[in-house]
């Protein structure tokens, strides 16, 4: 399992998703164009001091991603795909994607990668944190594929 982040925007989010993947020991790959720079103190704040414990790599666009992990599955999360993430079989050799902060997956990806899952919200709320949802969606899937070690 891994957590790919396509041109994430805000330092913060990505510091903190970092410090998820170093506490599950799950990969995270970065796709540029980054809305940052790597050694942005905000990003390195994010992460605390659990940067040195992430496997981290970065891609430069989405292309050099597929072509070198050749992930066996890509999982699109968007507000916009039907699965909701509890009925959604994950296995364990699957790639959470999850797209920029302010668009979020471009159309043509969901159409390429027809895999997509989303987290059901109420009301007038459009989306949720980028951080906040790659928590619910990583653990819903470690839960599912028995990764989580206790």
């Amino acid at each position: 399992m891994r957590i790919v982040l396509f041109e994430p925007e805000i330092p913060p989010n990505t510091g903190n998703i970092a410090r998820l993947c170093a506490a599950t020991n799950i990969p995270l790959h970065l796709i540029e164009p980054l809305g940052f720079k790597v050694d942005n103190k905000h990003l390195r704040r994010a992460g605390l001091d659990y940067w040195p414990h992430v496997d981290v790599t970065i891609h430069p666009n989405f292309d050099h991603f597929v072509d070198t992990v050749k992930p066996p599955r890509l999982v699109m999360a968007s507000t916009k795909a039907s699965t909701s993430h509890h009925r959604f079989a994950f296995r364990p050799d699957d790639s959470i994607v999850m797209g920029p902060e302010t668009r979020g997956l471009p159309a043509d990806m969901m159409e390429r990668f027809p895999d997509g899952v989303r987290i059901p919200i109420w009301g007038e709320v459009r989306s949720l944190n980028l951080s906040t949802a790659t928590g619910i969606l990583l653990f819903e899937a470690l839960r599912q594929t028995d990764l989580i070690v206790d």
